[in-house]
């Protein structure tokens, strides 16, 4: 069963990574860096502050730990102890994918650490501010794009990619929880005058 599942997995990522056009190389390769997305980041803090004020550091404290969590569970615990080469590394597929820029990722990529991420800031963010601005799911594009990105460059497989978001959605709903529990402490010890 589970070599029927990597298969298809192989076979997924070889027809989803053979749809590409030199005019999106470029395009993916920046996309897919963390650093493409700092404007977005700051824009969100931006909103967060505006919206909660002094209780933001509650929040920010939510999005710390969802990203402390996807990266312990996906790159310290999972990439260690699964131990599946990238498809960039893994020699079955050597010329039967496209890379941009010779971007290879590391050795290994069970479970994607940028799905987890993305997916996890994701649900965070909408679950922290869908009351407040209407149109915040469209950070659900965002995950899906980046994430689509890794396929796109051939350095994970689409199970990779699933298994990653399923974590961040998990890690995400989790840091939200404990931001709330926090930030409702916070207000009841205001309340009470302490």
């Amino acid at each position: 069963m589970l070599e029927t599942l990597i298969e298809w997995d192989k076979k997924l990522l070889i027809w989803l990574n053979s749809h590409h056009t030199d005019g999106l190389d470029p395009v993916m390769y920046y996309i897919t860096q963390t650093w493409f997305w700092i404007p977005l980041y700051g824009f969100l803090i931006y909103l967060i502050f505006k919206i909660f004020k002094k209780e933001a550091w509650f929040v920010l404290i939510g999005a710390v730990l969802t990203v402390l969590l996807c990266d312990q569970i996906t790159s310290s615990f999972m990439k260690p102890f699964f131990e599946r080469l990238r498809p960039s590394h893994d020699p079955t597929l050597d010329g039967l994918l496209h890379h941009v820029n010779n971007y290879k990722g590391g050795r290994y990529g069970f479970s994607s650490g940028h799905a987890a991420n993305t997916f996890g800031i994701a649900l965070f963010v909408w679950l922290v501010l869908r009351s407040y601005v209407k149109w915040i799911w469209v950070i659900f594009i965002w995950a899906v794009v980046m994430t689509y990105t890794r396929i796109y460059l051939g350095v994970h497989f689409p199970g990779d990619i699933l298994v990653g978001s399923l974590i961040g959605l998990i890690c995400g709903w989790i840091s939200y929880r404990v931001s709330v529990l926090l930030l409702n402490r916070y207000r009841t010890k205001h309340l009470n005058g302490a």
